[in-house]
């Protein structure tokens, strides 16, 4: 039987799955397991259920001669080197397609909530500072009929313009691939960088993290948008540069952010974007449904299941890797 090693406790449906058909160990931590241990542990494996958190470069590849598939528990996959899996023959897989709308759904919260200070009028009346309705209290941005900037049309940025056309809103998109269908039906425009930054009330970030979008978002960025934009990152902390973003949104330079991830990530108590009363901040739990994490967790586990038979499964990042030749 073909030995698992699962860095977290996952969601019922997909490891009922992966415990049935291997002899599977799962790290039951909260916490992810040291990196030393995740090696440790992978060593004697055949297969890998990864979380972002976990670091998966040649180097560990190397360290586990018996690992043939990895399994990422994410629509990312920028913690595993990609090009060292497919040259050393192993399998590396994702959960793209069963999150998109619950991400959505979540960076739209963001939206919402920062452009309303929503999370600021909450510790507003907890602090007991409610006495009265005034018309100058916690004044926000309109969403209606204002105009969103769409950082990557992928996935998640396609149904975040859907969204809008509820709220009667323009959109604009930056990304590399063009998407004349969804300009046709959906009525948005494709832009240059620049545009975008300088026309969008609403900026919201949906790339993946590579080396050419890492602080995508910074000082020059910043100095581009309007005094009265919000921000939204709900893809990874790193495209955003947080000494920029704190300055742009302590001197006025943006209005508000909402963020679901930071760098680093989890963010120190000491970060200076935490003194903020304009920067709402989740934990990165945009996908964090109860129904779509277990959707994940089944994906992540048909993944495994399937590597481990020298199969593609239902989501793989390197589909190459079965032209040029699976570790034995």
């Amino acid at each position: 039987m073909s030995k698992v090693f699962v860095s977290r406790l996952i969601p019922e449906r997909g490891l009922k799955k992966v415990k049935a058909a291997t002899d599977a160990e799962v790290w039951n931590s909260d916490l992810p397991p040291p990196a030393d241990v995740l090696l440790d542990k992978a060593k004697e494996c055949d297969g890998l259920l990864s979380l972002l958190t976990d670091k998966i470069d040649g180097d560990f590849m190397d360290a586990c001669p018996r690992l043939k598939v990895i399994a990422n528990l994410a629509v990312g996959f920028d913690n595993i080197d990609i090009p060292a899996a497919t040259k050393r023959g192993v399998i590396v897989g994702n959960t793209p397609g069963v999150l998109t709308d619950t991400t959505a759904d979540f960076a739209w919260t963001l939206l919402m909530a920062a452009a309303r200070r929503l999370t600021e009028g909450e510790r507003y009346v907890r602090d007991g500072k409610w006495t009265t309705w005034g018309p100058l209290l916690l004044r926000g941005q309109d969403i209606h009929h204002a105009t969103l900037g769409l950082v990557g049309l992928g996935r998640i940025g396609s149904e975040m313009a859907r969204r809008a056309q509820g709220f009667s809103m323009q959109v604009l998109y930056h990304d590399v691939v063009r998407r004349e269908d969804l300009e046709q039906s959906m009525g948005i425009r494709h832009v240059d960088m620049d545009t975008l930054l300088n026309e969008s009330d609403f900026v919201s970030v949906h790339v993946p993290l590579f080396k050419e979008t890492y602080h995508l978002i910074n000082d020059s960025a910043f100095a581009k948008m309007k005094n009265s934009a919000v921000l939204v990152n709900s893809a990874r902390g790193p495209i955003v540069d947080p000494k920029a973003l704190y300055d742009a949104l302590s001197t006025g330079q943006i209005f508000a952010a909402g963020l679901d991830v930071t760098e680093p990530e989890p963010i120190t108590m000491d970060d200076p974007l935490l003194t903020l009363e304009n920067c709402v901040i989740a934990p990165h739990i945009a996908s964090g449904s109860v129904e779509t994490r277990e959707q994940m967790s089944d994906v992540a586990a048909e993944n495994i299941l399937a590597g481990l038979a020298g199969k593609q499964g239902p989501a793989i990042v390197n589909p190459d890797v079965f032209a040029k030749g699976l570790r034995q």
